[in-house]
C-alpha cells in the first residue's frame, strides 16, 4: 500500500505536482483554495500519524479491533465536497489520530472496492466505522472533525477507552 507524507505546505507541494510530467493542474470547480487540489490525491499520511489510505489498497477487515474507520466516499475526486471533507480532516489530523481513526478515501464510482461494495454510497458520503466493525453513522455531507469526535466520543468502546486512559474520566 503506497504511502506518502502530507506536506507542510500544501500550495508548493501543489506547484511541484503541477509541474511533474502528466500532471495537470485539477479542477477546483469554482473554489479558490490552491489545497484542494492536494485533497484529491492520494495522501496517506498526515504529520500527527493519521493514515490516510485509498481504498482500493485495503482490506476494512484488517482493521477491526484495531482502528475505526473514517471512510470518504465520493464519484470523482473533484467533488467539491469530498474537497472539504478532506480539507477539514487535513486541518486536525491529531484528534481523529488520538481516537485511532485510519480516514479510507474512495474516489472512483467504479473502483470495486470492498468498502464501496459494503457501503454502496451514492455521490458524496462520510461513514463512520467503530473498531468492532459496525457502521455507526453515514453522512450525505461533508462534517467537521469537531462534530466526527462528538460522535466518536460517544461510542461505547470510545467511553471504555477514555476510562481506561484516564481512571478518573478527566481529562
Amino acid at each position: 500500500m503506497p504511502v506518502r507524507t502530507l506536506c507542510p505546505h500544501p500550495i508548493l507541494l501543489a506547484a511541484v505536482i503541477a509541474l511533474l510530467p502528466g500532471n495537470a493542474p485539477a479542477a477546483t470547480d469554482g473554489l479558490d483554495e490552491p489545497a484542494e487540489a492536494l485533497s484529491a490525491l492520494e495522501i496517506v499520511e498526515a504529520a500527527e500519524g493519521l493514515s490516510i489510505l485509498d481504498a482500493a489498497d485495503v482490506d476494512p477487515d484488517d482493521f477491526v479491533w484495531e482502528w475505526r474507520i473514517l471512510a470518504v466516499m465520493a464519484d470523482t475526486p473533484s467533488d467539491p465536497a469530498f474537497l472539504r471533507q478532506m480539507r477539514a480532516i487535513e486541518s486536525r489530523p491529531g484528534d481523529l489520530y488520538e481516537r485511532d481513526v485510519v480516514v479510507i478515501t474512495d474516489t472512483s464510482r467504479d473502483s470495486g472496492s470492498v468498502l464501496r461494495q459494503r457501503l454502496r454510497p451514492r455521490g458524496f458520503m462520510l461513514a463512520i466505522i467503530d473498531k468492532d466493525g459496525e457502521v455507526k453513522q453515514r453522512r450525505p455531507a461533508p462534517r467537521d472533525v469537531r462534530e466526527i469526535n462528538a460522535v466518536i466520543d460517544r461510542f461505547p468502546l470510545r467511553r471504555q477507552e477514555i476510562l481506561e486512559r484516564l481512571p478518573s474520566g478527566r481529562n
